[in-house]
């Protein structure tokens, strides 16, 4: 008979120690250390009874099965799967509470119980509840079997008598198996419960959806191996308080990743948008200082969206430096750059800038319009209607190029823009007019240069 020992394991990176410290050795959180019982004799993992052998292949005698996808029901989260779901695929959805990732969740069930069966395991509501939710999104006729277990053995078994072609868990970290024996939620439960999962829908070639929590500073919850575990990696976000959505893939191993998709919320669920760039652009009658629209590219998604920037005299000793949707390291350097090569001398000034609409632009490609704005807003002079620029800063304060050049100039000019500021080599696919500018301060001279409007 097996005896049992303490091991205090780190919530955060998975790591464990035999003692408990006030810091993890490995990834240096604080107060991250849970004790767990775990047996004495680890010399078999439980994990290894699922293990199936299989002798090894030559890499060219391998057959290549054609993907076939199949619909999630929702044209714009196909768009971010890269056209539709792969059977056997794992699916990790992550996003804050209250988001919306159960209705999202239940939505693409009903899209896909058109043709599929649908098992929806829910550990966090009872049935009635979800129930309740489905009569609420007009989706409570649909054929869509649910569990509400957290129990692992039992899920697995459910799905071995079922067998259906789509499994949702809702969430990862509710779930536990009785080979462990610490809590639900615990980093050993959730890894556990997650490789068991993402193993039977390899075998079964069954689509698997997991959402996961989020910790405050908004990276899912559990090891950090568990985003490796599965295909794909989707994070859902949005403002506080706002109506809009936006469904961003941060791996994708059957896509292109950083794909972007938007929704709206509804007291009747998420619909879908598929021209974004209209609700992201400028809702000013008139130009304002502080304000240019930059043409970012996420995933094969072209999108124009709205830098706003405010620069005022700071009352500190060390002024401020604001970035909303923007790295704020980029930002600092970007201020640097305004200050050596662009004649804004910003030292005594607090800067702020937003990307307006809650979106999140990490593409260097943006660098120019901040600097634009911040510009504008620093001389309270605004730039002419109908310009949109983009493109990357370098140090030395030279305009570089960026990917994707054609495909942003041709969402500028179908939403109506009449010119464009873009870093050399760049070409318009229709009546757009270019100024190309190698420099920021030819750039900053061609934005403001009302001869050239």
């Amino acid at each position: 008979m097996s005896r049992e020992r303490s091991l205090y394991v780190c919530q955060e990176c998975g790591a464990s120690s035999p003692k408990w410290m006030g810091r993890c050795g490995e990834c240096g959180a604080w107060n991250s250390l849970v004790e767990e019982r775990a047996p004495a004799n680890t010399g078999k993992r439980g994990s290894s009874a699922y293990a199936v052998a299989s002798p090894p292949q030559r890499l060219a005698a391998v057959p290549i099965a054609e993907i076939r996808r199949q619909s999630s029901g929702l044209q714009e989260l196909d768009r971010v799967l890269g056209g539709g779901i792969v059977p056997g695929a794992a699916i990790l959805l992550g996003g804050e509470p209250g988001i919306g990732k159960s209705t999202l969740l239940l939505q693409s069930a009903a899209g896909m119980a058109q043709n599929d069966l649908i098992l929806y395991v829910t550990g966090e509501e009872s049935a009635a509840q979800l129930a309740l939710r489905a009569q609420r999104l007009g989706i409570g006729d649909l054929a869509i079997d649910v569990l509400a277990e957290n129990h692992l053995e039992s899920i697995e078994a459910q799905i071995a008598q079922q067998r259906p072609q789509v499994v949702l868990i809702d969430s990862i970290q509710t779930l536990f198996t009785d080979t462990l024996q610490s809590a639900p939620g615990s980093v050993a439960q959730v890894r556990e419960c997650a490789a068991r999962l993402v193993r039977l829908a390899k075998a079964q070639d069954v689509s698997l959806w997991m959402v996961g929590h989020v910790t405050k500073e908004g990276a899912i919850a559990g090891p950090r191996v568990l985003e490796h575990m599965v295909d794909t990696v989707l994070y859902f976000e949005g403002e506080a308080g706002g109506p809009y959505r936006i469904v961003r893939a941060i791996k994708n191993r059957f896509g292109a990743a950083n794909e972007l998709a938007v929704f709206e919320m509804h007291a009747q669920g998420l619909s879908e948008i598929h021209n974004p760039s209209r609700l992201f652009l400028s809702q000013h009658q008139r130009p304002v200082a502080g304000s240019v629209v930059l043409a970012t590219q996420e995933g094969s998604r072209s999108l124009l969206v709205e830098v706003q920037a405010l620069v005022t005299p700071s009352p500190l000793a060390n002024p401020r430096r604001v970035a909303l949707g923007l790295d704020p390291n980029r930002l600092s350097l970007l201020l640097a750059i305004l200050h050596r090569h662009g004649g804004s001398f910003l030292f005594d000034q607090d800067v702020f800038v937003n990307i307006a609409g809650g979106v999140r632009v990490l593409e260097p490609a943006a660098d120019l319009a901040v600097a634009l704005a911040v510009q504008s807003a620093f001389r309270n002079q605004p730039l002419a209607e109908g310009l949109v620029a983009f493109g990357e800063l370098g140090l030395a304060g030279e305009l570089r190029a960026v990917a994707h050049s054609e495909e942003r100039l041709r969402e500028a000019e179908k939403l109506g823009f009449r010119r464009a500021i873009v870093p050399p080599g760049a070409k318009a696919p229709g009546k757009l007019r270019l100024h190309q500018a190698r420099s920021l301060a030819e750039a900053v001279s061609l934005a403001f240069d009302e001869s050239v409007a």
